[in-house]
């Protein structure tokens, strides 16, 4: 019986290994790891990132979110003066609260009624051959270095459990010499059919030595 359960188990995998959050092939940015806090959190540097960012209004935050990342696929899938397709990256980025100024990823800011999307462009991306957008909600920008602090957790994505999860990764950061310096974030690695065993999730805020 085991070993028809690994057997079951390798097959699912090898159909779609996504579901066991597989990230083999997707391009993530390159970070220094500066300090760790404990067993899930670590202080990491983010070199300088370009992205698009696509920004729209809606009330409902889910609703902002996928009309956020509509106009950032559409964009990479060749909706942009050039017909260039742009390959996916990972994570997805969001946050709640005030606009933030910033591959897998993409990153969304809720500002209330405003959601902004950002997507992380693979190596080799500058704002000169960066394909332009065709739709103006979506824009080209340029990240600066950025140095955060991160907790990494499985299971839910939802908001209840990332403000928790937030919570703790401020608690972490009050004994520290890292002092936070912007808005708390997330990071998403995985598409919603991930098990949620298996799903990279990460609390993020950026942060200052004192």
């Amino acid at each position: 019986m085991a070993r028809a359960i690994m057997v079951f188990l390798s097959a699912l995998w090898l159909a779609g290994c996504s579901v066991f959050g597989d990230r083999s092939g997707y391009e993530a940015p390159d970070y220094a790891v500066l300090e760790r806090l404990g067993p899930e959190t670590e202080v990491r540097r983010y070199a300088p990132r370009l992205v698009a960012e696509a920004t729209v209004q809606s009330e409902d935050p889910d609703a902002g979110r996928n009309a956020a990342f509509r106009l950032l696929f559409d964009y990479i899938s060749g909706k942009n003066q050039a017909a260039e397709t742009i390959s996916m990256t990972v994570p997805v980025e969001t946050a709640s609260g005030e606009k933030i100024a910033m591959t897998v990823p993409v990153e969304t800011a809720d500002t209330g009624e405003t959601m902004s999307m950002r997507f992380f462009f693979p190596a080799g991306y500058t704002l000169q051959n960066a394909p332009i957008p065709l739709d103006s909600r979506v824009t080209i920008q340029e990240m600066p270095e950025t140095t955060v602090a991160v907790r990494t957790y499985s299971g839910s994505t939802s908001d209840a459990r990332l403000r928790r999860e937030q919570a703790a990764l401020l608690g972490q950061l009050e004994d520290t010499p890292w002092k936070p310096s912007g808005d708390p974030t997330a990071l998403f690695y995985d598409p919603p059919w991930t098990l949620w065993f298996a799903r990279r999730n990460e609390a993020v805020v950026p942060v200052k030595r004192m």
